[in-house]
């Protein structure tokens, strides 16, 4: 059988090396470095001939981390590498994922094109934007979720009159399997979008009245999106709310408009580097899931535990 062999490009280093710890293994050594332009350079100090490869590293911006990714791949296939997984905790490049408008482009199609041909054989990522980004891969791609490490941590803080809001119509499938789990009523927040990063809130389709409440979304970008919900919520009387969050990209103002916010506290995953500093926010590691994955994926096993967000069809 062929060797399990994990490295890390330099988007996320220590969701690696807790990865690779968590799997039993090393992290694998690979030379990656600049050129005076700014040109990315990899190698494999590590022999890696029929092993069975994976590549950690997420996708957010700036696009330096794609194509770090594609790099690292392309050169696994040269050096004869059995199989290549791409372990991509945070997909970037996945909100544009149809043509809403005229003369756009599909990035998150685009992406996985790249993605494939580049040399990989398999995809592993978490709470995608979109569920349908699946389809765009004519590779097997394991769709991971971070609500058995949210709904555990919930579960033991034991807030009593819960409620779970789904930021969106999009997001209401996780939102949902957050209520089941939590046992709580699910909320819905009907928004409208002026344009990109703007959001107006309009209407909030359930009882919040004196109810703690849980925001369950899959990113957080600028945070204006959560901070009107947040502020829509406690204008209904909501009392203390909370969220969680599984890709904190917090660009822009974001920190300060969460400290400035009523919210009391957000969960957040390590599948991306948290930018800047907040009491309000709480760090929860998904390393033993993307462990589990790999170890299960390396010894051909089912992983279907792993990604299994609600059995019930909507």
């Amino acid at each position: 059988m062929s060797k399990l062999k994990i490295f890390a490009g330099r988007a996320n280093r220590p969701l690696a090396e807790k990865i690779a710890r968590e799997s039993g293994v090393q992290l694998g050594h690979a030379e990656i470095r600049n050129f005076s332009d700014g040109e990315i350079w990899v190698k494999y100090s590590d022999n890696i001939r029929g092993d069975d490869v994976f590549v950690v590293q997420p996708t957010m911006p700036p696009a330096e981390n794609l194509l770090e990714l594609l790099i690292l791949i392309d050169a696994a296939r040269r050096a004869s590498a059995k199989r290549i997984t791409a372990v991509i905790p945070y997909f970037g490049y996945g909100r544009q994922d149809r043509k809403d408008q005229p003369r756009v482009s599909i990035t998150a199609k685009l992406v996985a094109n790249l993605i494939t041909e580049a040399g990989a054989d398999r995809v592993i990522t978490m709470d995608l934007h979109a569920p349908q980004i699946q389809g765009f891969f004519d590779i097997p791609m394991d769709h991971l979720y971070a609500s058995a490490v949210f709904t555990s941590y919930f579960r033991r803080k034991k807030i009593p009159n819960l409620v779970v809001v789904s930021a969106d119509v999009g997001g209401i499938k996780m939102a949902r399997s957050y209520a089941k789990r939590l046992e709580a009523d699910l909320i819905l927040i009907d928004k409208r979008r002026p344009k990109a990063n703007e959001v107006e809130v309009m209407n909030i389709i359930g009882k919040v009245d004196g109810k703690n409440v849980l925001i369950v979304d899959d990113l957080i970008d600028t945070a204006g999106t959560f901070v009107n919900a947040v502020a829509a919520l406690k204008q209904h009387g909501a009392k203390d709310v909370y969220g969680a969050c599984t890709h904190p990209i917090l660009s822009g103002r974001a920190v300060e408009r969460i400290n400035s916010s009523a919210v009391k506290s957000i969960v957040v995953t390590d599948s991306i580097p948290v930018r800047g500093k907040s009491s309000k926010i709480e760090l929860r590691s998904v390393a033993k899931v993307f462990a589990e994955s790999i170890t299960r994926t390396h010894n051909n096993q089912s992983i279907s535990t792993l990604f299994d967000v609600d059995k019930d069809k909507i």
